[in-house]
């Protein structure tokens, strides 16, 4: 099996896998960071998301051969040093816009990876990044809240 050098929440790690293992596995079975859920496995619902190069992605279908240089972060590499929560971690927190928290993991993803590309965005804006996003415990009014919160908070 070939060995590949990833850039996970800032830091470089060697995983030796099949080049089209997903980085969902990957992430969750060889470096057990288990923000990222496996959902569907079909890129439908959201759970997998990560950002790869400040981007918002599915993990649960991109292979791990398709790195390269690119630049991961999960939830749990959101923190800054010194452990304080990314700003949209600590919105939804304000706001309480979890719920069961499995669908959590996307939503804050997917927020970030929108405030890095649109500082600002407005409602509309803010539906469509989530678009890609399961939830079914109805939080969608404080999450849409909590993103309004962070975007001040930046």
């Amino acid at each position: 099996m070939p060995k590949y050098t990833l850039h996970i929440n800032g830091t470089e790690k060697v995983v030796d896998v099949d080049s089209d293992t997903p980085l969902l596995y990957v992430l969750r079975d060889q470096l057990e960071l288990n923000g990222p859920k496996f959902g569907c496995g079909l890129a439908q619902c959201g759970s997998c998301m990560v950002l790869i190069d400040g981007e918002a992605v599915m993990s649960c279908i991109r292979p791990i051969a398709s790195l390269s240089d690119s630049k991961v972060v999960t939830l749990e590499g959101l923190a800054d040093s010194r452990g304080l929560l990314h700003p949209v971690q600590e919105a939804f927190f304000q706001e309480q816009a979890a719920q069961c928290g499995y669908c959590l993991n996307g939503m804050v993803i997917s927020a970030v990876g929108l405030l890095n590309k649109n500082s600002s965005p407005n409602e509309d804006e803010i539906k469509e990044a989530l678009g890609v996003n399961l939830c079914r415990c109805s939080a969608h009014t404080r999450i849409i809240k909590a993103i309004k919160r962070a975007a001040k908070n930046l």
